[in-house]
């Protein structure tokens, strides 16, 4: 009997210690699964964030969750985007015997070419060519924004709407210097794109570029914001949105959109040696220069003449100057400019701006573009060792 006692007590403390462990496992559990629930609820807060659309609709929208948000802000802009077809007819000088064009026919019979290109007998021709590109309405009563090099010396003006209605086009303001041009078609009750504001954009933010790359009209891409304020030789004078959305031939003047369907940038270069890199005018840029463009005025841009170059260690070895000079290094002086009137010449390091010391060419471009044309300008440099100040007027980039 104490052994069936014992084992009976032993039973019965076994029964309730099972009873507890498996209490405590459920309320384990259910405390683990509230804790994930709450992970993965604060998770979805920070990665799948809401983006404001604000579309036509009104609806606010979850790029992540919803495929057609992209295809709405498609829709909504593609009335306000434009195919653009231009012809230029150029004089070229050519010889009135088609053989002589060719020097090498002489050459592989003769041993030699009778005649030096500036012998041989000349006509003149006149020889179209064409090009494409694209455009984005800005007003109802027909004015669109597009890039300068897309319509520069054209003859003939082609404007395609979403409709398939054709147009002729003229061009009513352009400046070399940003690359932008104005045109207008006669046509009333058109769609104007949103114009964004290009300084609140950032590297991540979803990008859209709408346009005709290679004459595929109404052609909708999408990337991200990849970098801001980029520099190209081949426009120095803007400060570029790249983007990977993938931009081609035939897109320059089209628009770069922001997730809310508004105009940010417009497309204007690709890097050719690379893949996926674009490069779009900020619009604050062109909103700024509009209403002159629209109006036929010539848009003035303070200038000084200067090719700047920032000091690095190859740089300060080739000028043979000490590891410890600041400054900003003149690379090149423009002919019949403010800068070689006054004296600068290249090799020359800027030292400061009216006292104020800088060390970027930037810097120095957006200081002197915040002057008035025909403001004038103390610029000291160190020459040769010597500390110099040099007054240099500031020109108009047009009038140069």
């Amino acid at each position: 009997m104490k052994f069936y006692k014992s084992d009976y007590f032993f039973k019965k403390e076994f029964v309730k210690d099972l009873i507890l462990i498996c209490i405590c496992v459920v309320i384990s559990l259910m405390a683990s699964f509230l804790f994930v629930k709450y992970l993965i609820k604060n998770n979805e807060k920070l990665t799948y964030k809401e983006y404001d659309t604000k579309l036509s609709t009104g609806t606010i929208k979850n790029i992540f969750t919803d495929s057609d948000i992209i295809a709405n802000i498609a829709a909504e802009v593609s009335p306000s985007v434009v195919y653009i077809n231009t012809e230029l007819e150029q004089t070229i000088q050519s010889p009135e015997v088609d053989i002589f064009n060719n020097d090498e026919f002489f050459k592989q019979f003769f041993g030699f070419s009778p005649f030096g290109e500036e012998n041989m007998p000349k006509r003149q021709l006149k020889r179209k060519s064409a090009g494409t590109g694209s455009g984005t309405i800005i007003t109802s009563d027909g004015y669109i924004l597009t890039n300068y090099h897309v319509v520069r010396d054209a003859s003939k003006i082609t404007v395609k709407t979403r409709d398939e209605k054709e147009y002729k086009a003229r061009i009513v303001g352009k400046d070399k210097f940003s690359d932008l041009a104005i045109i207008k078609i006669d046509e009333k009750n058109l769609t104007p794109a949103r114009l964004g504001d290009s300084s609140k954009i950032r590297p991540g933010q979803w990008a859209i570029a709408v346009g005709s790359p290679q004459g595929l009209d109404n052609t909708v891409t999408l990337g991200i914001i990849s970098a801001l304020s980029r520099q190209i030789p081949e426009l120095p004078n803007v400060s570029f949105i790249q983007t990977d959305a993938a931009i081609n031939p035939g897109n320059s003047g089209g628009p770069l959109l922001n997730i809310k369907g508004e105009v940010v940038g417009i497309n204007t270069a690709i890097l050719g040696s690379a893949q996926n890199i674009g490069f779009a005018i900020p619009v604050n840029i062109a909103k700024n220069i509009t209403g002159q463009l629209k109006s036929g005025q010539t848009i003035g841009h303070p200038w000084i003449g200067i090719a700047m170059a920032p000091l690095n260690k190859e740089t300060l070895k080739t000028l043979g100057l000490s590891a410890n000079t600041h400054g900003i290094a003149i690379a090149k002086v423009m002919p019949d400019s403010p800068s070689e009137a006054s004296g600068l010449t290249e090799g020359d390091i800027i030292q400061r701006v009216d006292g104020k010391r800088y060390d970027k060419p930037k810097d120095v471009q957006n200081y002197i573009r915040s002057k008035k044309i025909g403001d004038k300008v103390n610029i000291q440099i160190l020459r040769d060792g010597n500390i110099l100040g040099k007054d240099v007027k500031i020109g108009n980039w047009g009038e140069k």
